[in-house]
């Protein structure tokens, strides 16, 4: 991997390793920040640099690995963007060229194109702006528009035909996938959309209503079930029932629900307004930064309302468990619940659902469920937001060792460059998977660390292994420091769904059955 500067840019040189053919496609693309929250877009999607940029290629085995230091100072963390910055990355549109079709979009087209995208940082100097528009602008001059796009002039697609010819013939055998949404349709969502219910999904949603509609449901039976995926119908309740939120007296539910509910917003009424007070004002400070930063990318949570209610959310969290106090990352454990929730009332598309158009006891009984599930959940694993982060840094040791037992291959490549796996899995750790994965997979994945005794805590240990191990031959085709980074923290996951969900879990299982009774075997 190599970069070169071009005025205020950062552009990157990514390679991309094609298993079928042991071809390589080359990419220029704007340099993901390190710490990104969300998986990159489709590599065949990434946007480019204008022509006339001409990267300086470097021999990586000629070149000694890079330290982790040295890589830190080059890049920037995704907490120290400030709201000007925020403000400028959500609404830039991109200024670049496509290699693979020649064609220039319109800002409006290149955002939806850049759903799941990872995060980038466009640096801009005092005075420098207009002139980058201009250099960018010299390049589309001769162009016209033709159905609401921009087409270069015959004469520019002439001059750059033989520079794009090959990287379109390496494209054109590229599977073509369709960009799904992040959120919508989230029960049944495989990789190639959501299909009919088929007789067996009937089924087994039979079997769920069965359960639930029992006096006293069963809930081992009920994780039993949920273990392979809940439908979306009933993962409400499930998910109440499963975080142990509600009883498995089916009598008991309704008044449990309205205690709770009333009791939420007791919290709120007595504690709220000390948000400004000098004690608890910094706590504040940093969940109003962090709010507009989770998921920036999915239009619901950027209304006002929805991230008004992930502020009271976070911040009676906060000054109810002052042992931890709210840490980044927390921010992202609410979302899963919040939509899950949200559903129950929307048939639609969740990701641009309003969600002031709910009647607003609909809204608080949202947001009390979801503040209650998740705490529910940070009770099994609050060491990993305490002081140090105890729980976090055992869970990567952890990590090393069974990597180091399962795979040896991987942890001498690591070994070799010099890669810690507390440089990429703390944040595997931290934010359980969630800016791996895009949110549908997310709460299909969280169906069975439901069901899973320990499913947050302990199997999230071989999920982690598992993924890693995904990429086996993507990590290994990396022959230095930065480009391992770059690769374990923008995970290519966009695309997934519950069929590639399903198939993590099931290695997961496998890698649990086999250490989980005896540590001593992944223990050097």
């Amino acid at each position: 991997m190599a970069t070169t500067g071009a005025k205020d840019w950062e552009a990157t040189c990514v390679f991309l390793h094609r298993g079928d053919s042991g071809s390589h496609v080359l990419f220029y693309s704007v340099q993901p920040v390190y710490g990104a929250q969300h998986p990159p877009l489709d590599p065949r999607l990434r946007r480019t640099y204008p022509k006339d940029t001409k990267p300086k290629f470097n021999n990586p085995k000629s070149k000694k690995a890079s330290s982790f230091h040295e890589f830190a100072r080059s890049t920037n963390d995704a907490w120290d963007i400030d709201e000007e910055e925020d403000e400028d990355f959500l609404g830039t549109p991109a200024q670049t060229s496509s290699l693979s079709s020649g064609l220039h979009s319109s800002s409006t087209q290149n955002q939806q194109n850049q759903v799941g995208d990872t995060e980038t940082r466009v640096s801009h100097s005092p005075g420098t702006e207009d002139q980058d528009l201009q250099d960018v602008g010299e390049e589309d001059a001769e162009c016209e528009h033709v159905n609401g796009k921009v087409v270069n002039s015959s004469s520019d697609v002439h001059l750059n035909t033989s520079s794009v010819r090959s990287t379109l013939q390496k494209q054109q055998s590229l599977p073509v996938r369709p960009i799904i949404p992040l959120v919508a349709r989230m029960s049944d969502q495989n990789a190639s959309g959501a299909p009919p219910m088929t007789v067996r999904e009937k089924s087994r949603l039979d079997k769920f209503k069965q359960l639930l509609a029992s006096p006293n449901t069963d809930l081992e039976e009920l994780r039993k079930h949920s273990w392979s995926g809940i439908p979306r119908e009933v993962r409400p309740i499930t998910w109440r029932l499963l975080s142990g939120y509600l009883p498995a007296n089916k009598e008991r539910r309704e008044l449990v629900l309205k205690r709770k509910r009333e009791e939420y917003f007791g919290f709120i009424e007595q504690y709220y307004h000390s948000r400004t007070d000098e004690h608890y004002k910094d706590t504040y400070r940093q969940i109003h930064i962090d709010i507009p930063r989770t998921n920036p990318l999915i239009p619901l949570f950027q209304q006002p309302v929805v991230q008004e209610v992930f502020e009271r959310i976070l911040f009676i969290w906060a000054i109810r468990h002052p042992a931890s106090g709210y840490v980044q990352g927390i921010n992202d454990l609410v979302t899963p619940f919040f939509v899950v929730f949200l559903s129950e009332f929307v048939t639609e598309d969740v990701e641009n659902f309003e969600v002031a158009a709910l009647p607003l006891d609909t809204q608080r009984n949202i947001e009390a469920d979801s503040f209650w599930c998740m705490s529910k959940l940070l009770d099994g694993i609050q060491d990993n937001y305490t002081f140090a982060q105890p729980g976090i840094q055992n869970k990567v040791k952890a990590l090393e060792e069974l990597v180091s037992r399962i795979d040896e291959d991987i942890h001498n490549h690591f070994k070799r460059y010099e890669v810690e796996y507390l440089q990429f899995a703390f944040r595997w750790m931290n934010n359980l998977l969630m800016r791996e994965l895009p949110l549908r997979c997310t709460i299909r994945l969280w169906d069975t660390y439901q069901a899973e005794a320990e499913g947050f805590s302990h199997f999230h240990l071989y999920v982690c292994s598992a993924f890693l191990i995904e990429w086996r031959k993507e990590i290994l085709s990396m022959v230095d420091f930065q480009g391992l980074l770059m690769l374990l923290q923008n995970l290519p996951t966009i695309h997934w769904g519950n069929e590639e969900v399903g198939l993590l879990l099931a290695e997961a299982y496998r890698l649990k059955y086999m250490f989980a009774d005896a540590p001593s075997h992944y223990k050097r």
